[in-house]
């Protein structure tokens, strides 16, 4: 199909993760390259409304692949979840030329490309979450380097926990989907894993597994406990109370979404920004693009929104195993 796009427009939309700069470099370079232009809009869904758009070269995006967070910023816009709000974008976007767009963020972003593709705009939608939570997708921009991130913070906080033979409950991000909690779990070698999808709120169970373990001579017991389900603090009181053993909670809150991203996250993210150009240039719109099977794919905005997703079975199964 000839390419019929000739200015394309990028934001970034609801949380910030890393990956999402690498992203956001190759459309802008990939656009270029292919004699398109390329126009920045920040704040994401809420700047459009602003009309908060810049001209966008290679220069542009010199240097920041390196760097977390995103360079053109990312808010919340409850206004363009409404009809008024997405007719107003899409003019928005016509007005300045912006003929493609390219909405890396999460669900709800995914939501406001579908509507805006509805609109006439060509959009594609590419995963930036590091919650793992999109159901298109075994792989979401900044995932990688959030677990690793709080991989490292759950060692450090299992060195002073051994020295004072605490339990340590370490909160980790990931909305009402445990998928960080459970990498961590596994590879922290946390005594218990707590998982929105999972727990059953059993809390005497919990503390009945932390004397059996204190009894067997282990001088230490990480909880890691999914944000989903939260209250380390007030959890973390009622088991000093019952098991008399000096308990510690630990949020690690937001500096899992900084730093700057690792590897795959760099790579995944810029091919995934390339791969939304060549979308584009295609003709396509109204798709989002997701890693699968080993392999780069894209679905319909609606039929990936549709899309369900459940922890893997088997690796929950093997982090009980591994738990002694």
């Amino acid at each position: 199909m000839a390419n019929s796009v000739k200015t394309i427009g990028v934001l970034t939309s609801g949380g910030d993760a890393p990956g999402m700069n690498a992203c956001i470099r190759a459309v802008v370079r990939t656009a270029i390259n292919n004699g398109l232009k390329v126009k920045g809009i920040m704040r994401g869904y809420a700047g459009l409304l602003q009309e908060e758009i810049v001209d966008m070269n290679g220069l542009s995006v010199a240097d920041i692949i390196a760097r977390g967070g995103t360079i053109l910023y990312t808010a919340r816009c409850p206004e363009f979840m409404t009809e008024e709000g997405q007719k107003r974008g899409a003019e928005i976007c016509k007005k300045h030329g912006i003929d493609g767009l390219v909405v890396i963020g999460g669900d709800g972003s995914y939501r406001g490309a579908g509507k805006l593709s509805a609109l006439g705009i060509n959009t594609i939608g590419l995963p930036g979450t590091i919650d793992l939570d999109i159901a298109c997708t075994d792989y979401t921009i900044g995932f990688d380097t959030a677990i690793n991130t709080a991989m490292e913070a759950i060692d450090k906080v299992r060195d002073t926990s051994t020295s004072h033979e605490r339990c340590s409950i370490i909160e980790v991000m990931g909305r009402h989907a445990g998928y960080i909690a459970l990498w961590c779990g596994i590879a922290n070698g946390a005594e218990d894993i707590l998982l929105p999808e999972k727990y059953d709120g059993d809390e005497q169970q919990l503390i009945n597994r932390i004397i059996d373990s204190r009894k067997r001579g282990k001088k230490h017991h990480i909880i890691i406990n999914a944000e989903g389900i939260g209250h380390s603090a007030s959890m973390a009181r009622r088991i000093e109370a019952a098991t008399g053993i000096e308990t510690r909670a630990t949020i690690l809150g937001y500096m899992q979404r900084g730093g700057s991203p690792t590897c795959k996250d760099r790579v995944y993210a810029s091919i995934m920004g390339s791969k939304a150009v060549q979308l584009l240039m295609e003709g396509k719109t109204n798709r989002v693009i997701g890693y699968k099977g080993g392999a780069y794919v894209d679905f319909d905005i609606q039929e990936a929104l549709a899309m369900t997703k459940d922890l893997p079975q088997d690796e929950y199964e093997i982090s009980k195993q591994l738990i002694r």
